[in-house]
Order: structure tokens, then C-alpha cells, then sequence
């Protein structure tokens, strides 16, 4: 059977058009319906109405690219599909006026969308399409799931006169921030010292620095807020230029702070809808630290406008998510506008996409290639590539949502105050390191918000949320705060060394036993969420101190703890002789530290305080004794460690050490 006849035969059974088909019979309709179906990236559901995307072979691609008219290709097939669907444009997903070589090598210039009418059966349009000769595959736009998070407003005015002065930064909101610095005194049941992400520790080394750029795929962000805009990206040539003009020629409108891929232009916060979703993600990593006003951003900076930058990917309006197509377009503009973090609190419901294969299809699908794209975008001298970080998603299963669960990108599961699982968080399969995402409870038949992330909303203000959504902007301000440090320090990392740093820089969940009272109702059984959080709770200090080189020494919270130094130099095989080391005072009333003695290479103590601390041991290399003079010996050295206090770590109770140096369960 011809082509021609085939691509007829589709429009017939499809638009019911009245055409010849003398010499095509039922058998050879279905099976060319079967072939064509084989070119399915997915599935219709949930799919925006009127758009398509389809994936040309190169022949095709060249012609589309010299098309003058933007519902013509030149190509007589395609063109008559587009004529029967009405189209009303045929346009390149993504941008060839940057980096076109590189697109060009991954495919990028073989994706399309067409835009037809919104009355034309999808299915059919897409049998239509896939029919063709010059169509290789053939993508239903999929809309993202609009996270579904309520913002309980907190007024500002209540925290100005009761800052504490024992906070590293003046915003008088920090001391609420328990995701960052968690003393147990947070209201929430049963909450815990230590069920943070360790931040206090990390800003004393870095903050930040400006020309790390982290893009926030979201809702728009809000640049206006007096808590954030210092720390934003700007286009100078679009913020200096003529409105309505492609100042800087890069494809995009008036793209001052990011772009909008929703209704194009602009990023808007404002729409009925809205719900601030992508200003609060955007504070938790950028909010300005140290300026007298509202909250701290992880890496927000010291006040001195050394805060890492971000750059606005709008892709939620309304309550109106993009499609694919949308959103992977903004992905590529993240990386062709220099960002080396994509914050993405977004995805597809858990179970949407079964498998990877699923998801990639031969990395063919259009989401796959963007992402490829931005991972091999080097946007910081510092880094080889770019991390691309997600929510696991809020659906209570085992397994993470699409595009999160990818086994390229770093997907994030929540914690609450508790240092337990969150009762909506995904967790298990695709899940790769926790944080804190916070959680409500109920209170006397009320309910309590205290427990959920506190972070900035759009108009100057300042809110509450919970959900993975939260969690996942804590990773990502520390994979930027590792990206500063290294930069700090003239190391060069490469992906899949920061991918490693970020998802081992973690603290070990300590067995979950019994059930959890959740806010929804019921109880949730804390033992199946066992080694299923990912690899623990992420940890800035430690991520900075990996990036540094510095072994981390895990200590227990409150329990004698008998450290053999030896094993922490070399491969802890090797025989050396310890020198008296002494531990700052500073160190021991941080630490709370007693029952503080050496015995040999061993170190006794107990920390009665959870936090870090950097200390210097010394030792004999080569040799029972220091050399020089009338002795031969060996060589005096030392070597910096980073104690690591929280709850978790577990004692051998035959040798007092810890069982998990690595943080790992």
C-alpha cells in the first residue's frame, strides 16, 4: 500500500471524509492504524485540546526550517493534515536563534507543535499525523499537575519585636524557619532537635554568590517582593529596552525576569487561580538573608547582594498548567539564559508514566530532549553540566511522579518536624534524598500550620505551605550553596560529582516504628516508609564539607560515642599513633559535649546538643614518635574532620562507634 493512499485512508476514518480506497482493504487499514500508533510518545489523557506535538525526520526538519508561512511547511502530506485540522500555526518547540549547533546534535530542531482547532477529535488528529512518512513520533501534549497547596498567610508584624539574637541573620522570621535550624520547640507533635537540613553551620563557610543562577519552573515568581528581588536575574537588554521589542534578539518578548510559557510575554503572579506557589518555591532558596525584612533563603546570601540569582520559567497561570511542549521550552531557556539549578516542584501524578522507558521512549519525548539539554549546559565555570532537581510529588505512593522519578534527575521526598515521613509524601521507587516539606495538624479540633515552611508570597507577603513542593527548594539551595563553595575555593565539579555530594550529604533516618496520626484522618504505618526516603535527610553542612574534602565524623545525639580516629584517615587500616588533640571550648558548649578524653587513637565523648563543628586531630605519620633532633621518627601531620551531631546515628554496642559513618541506613 502506497503513502498516499495510506495518509487518505487515515483522513477518512477520521474526519469522515468521502474518499477511493478501491484497493485497500479492512486488514490493511488496521494494520496501518497499528503501525501508526506505534509512534505514540504517550497517551491522550489529560492532554491540551487543539496541539500536537510531532518529532520530523531531518529532511523535513530542513524544509520546515526555510517555511515562510506559518501554517505551511512546503511538505504536501503534512500540509494536508494541517489544512483538515485547520491548523493555525506549525512552530518549532524550541529556540534555534541560541546554541543552534548543540540543539541541533540532540535533535532539538526536529520537534514542532501544531496548533489546530480545539473542536478536532485528538486521537484521531494524532493517527493522522503519525500516518506519515516524515513523522517519527507523534506527542499528545500532557498538562502538568497544578499543585494542589493552600498558603496560610502569617502576618510579619508579629516577629518584628521578638527576634532572637541568637539567630545568624536579623530577619526576624528565621527563629520559624525550623526546616533550617530545628531546636524541638517548633509546635508540632512529637517534633525533633535536629529534623532540618543543618543550615546554620553551612552559611558560616558560604551564602551564595551571584553568578550561580537558579531557574524556577513554576508558577510565575513574583520579582516585585521586597524579600526577594535583590535576588533576582535580570536581562538588562530587555530591562533597558523598548517594551513589546526582542531587545536582545534571543526569541523572547520583554524577557526582564524570566518568560511566561503560558500566554507568552511577561511572568505574571496575578491571574485569578494564582496561588503564590512559584514565589514561595523561589524564596526558600533566595529570599535575602541579613536585611531586616521577613525570611532567609537558603541561599539568600549575607545582605552584601551576594545571594545566588533566579530566574523565572513560568509554566502554571491561572491554575492552568502548560503542556509538554510549553514546558520544555522552558526548560531550554533555562539553560540558554545560564542557569546551572532546575527547581522544578511540578510533575505528573505518581504512576502516570510507569517506567523510564516510558518516559524517555527511545529520548525521544519532547521533555526528555530539553532536559538533556540543560544537564549539558555548562552555565558556571564551577560545574560541568547542569542539576535538574524535583518533587517526588504529593500523592501518598510508593513511587515518585514523572518527570521526578527519571533515574538523571534528584527527586525529593518531605519530612515533617518529627523527623518522620509526611503522610502525603511519595516515597520508595524514584525517591532519592528527603527534606523538609512540613506538614499541618490538628490541635483541639484546629488546625495548626506552625509545622509547615514558612517562605514569602507575592504582594510583600508571607506564608505557610506544605508539600514536597517545599522540600525540594531546600535541595536546590544547597546544591546552589555547593556550587558557591566550589567556586569559593577554586574546585570544579563535575554533574555527576554534585549529583553525589547532594544525595550522600545526608543524615540516616532511624528506623520507623508504629503509627502517625495524619491530618487528613487515620494513621499512617511509619515501618513501610523503612529505607524508602531516599538516602536520608540532606544535610548543607556536610554537602559543603564533601565539596571541601573533609571526612564527616556522624555522632549520636546523647550517647557516649568511643571514636577511632584511625578509621576515618586513609582506609582505616593503617597503624598511627595519635597526639594530643584538644577540642575548643567554643566546640564543647556548642556541642554540649562531655565525658570528653582520648585513649590512644580513640576519642570518648557525648554530644548533648545537636549541630556541627570543624576540629583538627593530630598524628604521627610514619612511626611511634615525632622525629627530629637526637629521635628518628615519624612525620607530625594532622587533618581536619567535621562532627556531625543529630539524632539517628547508631552505636555499635560492642565497640561504641557509629554503625553508619556515611549517614547511610
Amino acid at each position: 500500500m502506497n503513502r498516499t493512499k495510506l495518509f487518505i485512508l487515515a483522513l477518512a476514518g477520521i474526519f469522515t471524509m468521502s474518499c477511493a480506497t478501491d484497493n485497500v482493504d479492512q486488514a490493511g487499514s488496521a494494520s496501518a492504524e497499528t503501525a501508526a500508533m506505534r509512534k505514540f510518545v504517550n497517551t491522550p489523557e489529560k492532554a491540551v485540546q487543539g496541539e500536537l506535538v510531532i518529532y520530523v525526520n531531518d529532511a523535513t526538519a530542513q524544509q520546515l526550517e526555510t517555511s515562510e508561512v506559518a501554517t505551511r511547511s512546503g511538505v504536501t502530506a503534512l500540509d494536508a493534515v494541517a489544512v483538515e485540522l485547520g491548523a493555525e500555526q506549525l512552530k518549532p518547540v524550541f529556540n534555534l536563534k541560541v546554541n543552534a549547533d548543540r540543539k541541533r546534535e540532540l535533535g532539538m530542531h526536529r520537534w514542532y507543535t501544531l496548533l489546530f482547532s480545539k473542536d478536532a477529535d485528538l486521537e484521531a488528529a494524532a493517527t493522522a499525523l503519525a500516518s506519515l512518512d516524515e513523522v517519527e513520533r507523534v506527542q499528545f501534549s500532557t498538562r502538568i499537575e497544578v499543585p494542589k497547596t493552600e498558603a496560610v498567610e502569617v502576618d510579619p508584624a508579629m516577629f518584628a519585636a521578638t527576634r532572637s539574637a541568637e539567630m545568624p541573620f536579623d530577619d526576624p522570621m528565621l527563629q520559624n524557619q525550623w526546616h533550617y535550624n530545628n531546636d524541638g520547640t517548633v509546635d508540632f507533635p512529637n517534633a525533633k532537635a535536629g529534623a532540618d537540613v543543618n543550615l546554620f553551620e553551612a552559611w558560616k563557610l558560604t551564602t551564595g554568590r551571584p553568578d550561580v543562577i537558579v531557574a524556577v519552573v513554576d508558577e510565575g515568581v513574583c520579582h516585585e517582593h521586597e524579600d526577594l528581588n535583590p535576588n533576582m536575574h535580570v536581562n538588562e537588554a530587555e530591562a533597558n529596552g523598548v517594551d513589546g521589542v526582542d531587545d536582545d534578539q534571543n526569541g523572547y518578548v520583554d524577557d526582564i525576569y524570566g518568560y511566561n510559557f503560558v500566554n507568552g510575554g511577561k511572568i505574571t503572579w496575578k491571574r485569578s487561580g494564582d496561588s503564590g506557589h512559584g514565589t514561595h518555591v523561589a524564596g526558600t532558596v533566595a529570599a535575602v538573608n541579613n536585611n531586616g525584612t521577613g525570611v532567609c533563603g537558603v541561599a539568600g546570601g549575607s545582605g552584601n547582594g551576594d545571594g545566588v540569582r533566579i530566574i523565572s520559567c513560568q509554566i502554571i497561570s491561572g491554575g492552568t498548567a502548560a503542556g509538554v511542549s510549553a514546558t520544555a521550552a522552558a526548560v531550554e531557556y533555562a539553560a540558554d539564559n545560564g542557569a546551572c539549578v532546575l527547581q522544578n516542584s511540578w510533575g505528573f501524578g505518581a504512576g502516570q508514566i510507569s517506567n523510564d522507558s516510558g518516559f524517555e521512549n527511545g529520548s525521544t519525548s519532547v521533555e526528555a530532549t530539553a532536559f538533556l539539554y540543560f544537564m549539558q549546559a555548562k552555565n558556571h565555570p564551577n560545574l560541568d553540566g547542569g542539576i535538574i532537581i524535583f518533587a517526588a510529588g504529593n500523592d501518598g505512593k510508593a513511587v515518585a511522579g514523572y518527570p521526578a522519578a527519571w533515574n538523571k534527575l534528584i527527586a525529593v521526598s518531605a519530612i515533617a518536624p518529627d523527623g518522620l515521613p509526611t503522610y502525603y509524601t511519595c516515597y520508595d521507587r524514584g525517591c532519592n534524598v528527603s527534606a523538609p516539606g512540613g506538614e499541618y495538624y490538628r490541635k483541639g479540633g484546629s488546625t495548626v500550620e506552625d509545622g509547615c515552611v514558612l517562605s514569602i508570597l507575592p504582594g510583600n507577603k508571607y506564608a505557610l505551605m506544605q508539600g514536597t513542593s517545599m522540600a525540594c527548594p531546600h535541595v536546590s539551595g544547597i546544591a546552589a550553596l555547593a556550587i558557591s563553595y566550589a567556586a569559593d575555593n577554586g574546585i570544579v565539579l563535575t554533574l555527576p560529582e554534585l549529583k553525589d555530594i547532594v544525595v550522600s550529604s545526608v543524615t540516616a533516618f532511624e528506623p520507623f516504628t508504629g503509627q502517625k496520626e495524619i491530618y487528613e484522618g487515620g494513621t499512617m504505618n511509619l515501618a513501610s516508609y523503612n529505607n524508602k526516603m531516599g538516602t536520608g535527610l540532606i544535610d548543607a553542612f556536610r554537602a559543603l564539607m564533601a565539596v571541601r574534602g573533609t571526612v564527616c565524623i556522624p555522632i549520636p545525639l546523647g550517647e557516649q560515642v568511643i571514636l577511632d580516629i584511625s578509621n576515618y584517615i586513609g582506609n582505616g587500616k593503617g597503624s598511627i599513633k595519635m597526639l594530643q588533640s584538644e577540642i575548643s571550648d567554643e566546640v564543647k558548649e556548642k556541642l554540649g559535649i562531655t565525658d570528653f578524653k582520648f585513649m590512644g587513637t580513640k576519642l570518648v565523648m557525648t554530644c548533648t546538643k545537636p549541630g556541627s563543628a570543624l576540629v583538627t586531630f593530630k598524628y604521627v605519620a610514619g612511626g611511634s614518635a615525632v622525629g627530629g633532633g637526637q629521635i628518628t621518627g615519624g612525620m607530625e601531620t594532622q587533618q581536619e574532620f567535621a562532627l556531625i551531631v543529630r539524632p539517628g546515628v547508631k552505636v555499635d554496642e560492642g565497640t561504641g562507634s557509629p554503625l553508619n559513618p556515611g549517614g547511610w541506613l
